[in-house]
């Protein structure tokens, strides 16, 4: 698979290239844009502050340009907690998508989103501040709606972005059990 893999608000960091090296030794080749263009911060407060400071449109111009070389190969989208947001935008606009990805995070449908069976994987910490049970549900619901085939993994008392061994989120059994699934869910792909 093609996966290209979109960093958190906390910017292109070490937990982002040691998840695309765990892909690539899973036989994947992976992408991993830099939609901040070489900052990376310390607190979420701050990387939230850049990510406002710069914008939505120009956010999503960077991660657009840095998809359209690879998105004839048939990408997987992925992304962590803001990157799985920008990750499911460019998949529900992407024909050619072959997956989506969430690790941590989702976002707004457009009303007349539509795919074709987009097989879609998402997995959240439980509860998780910024994807509260509502939100899921309604979520959920939405993308169904838009034609894609959802899996939801919740896991219970794990942080926000708990697969980064670098935050206090951290969760190495609720991680371990992502990336298992995680790497079933790419392998079917391949299908």
């Amino acid at each position: 698979m093609n996966i290209m893999l979109f960093h958190s608000t906390y910017g292109l960091g070490p937990a982002v290239h040691r998840a695309a090296d765990r892909l690539r030794a899973a036989g994947h080749e992976v992408f991993t844009p830099d939609l901040f263009e070489g900052r990376t911060f310390t607190t979420v407060e701050e990387g939230m502050a850049y990510r406002e400071e710069t914008g939505k449109e120009e956010l999503l111009r960077r991660a657009v340009l840095a998809a359209a070389p690879y998105s004839e190969r048939g990408l997987v989208y992925a992304g962590f907690s803001f990157g799985a947001s920008v990750a499911q935008t460019l998949a529900l606009g992407d024909g050619r998508a072959r997956g989506l990805l969430l690790l941590h995070g989702t976002s707004d449908i457009a009303a007349n989103a539509s795919v074709d069976d987009l097989p879609v994987q998402l997995h959240v910490a439980e509860p998780d501040p910024f994807e509260t049970d509502d939100w899921l549900s309604a979520w959920y619901l939405q993308m169904r709606r838009a034609g894609a085939d959802v899996e939801v993994y919740r896991y219970a008392g794990a942080g926000h972005l708990y697969t980064d061994p670098d935050l206090p989120d951290w969760d190495e059994e609720a991680a371990e059990a992502t990336w298992r699934v995680a790497l079933g869910f790419l392998e079917s792909l391949e299908d």
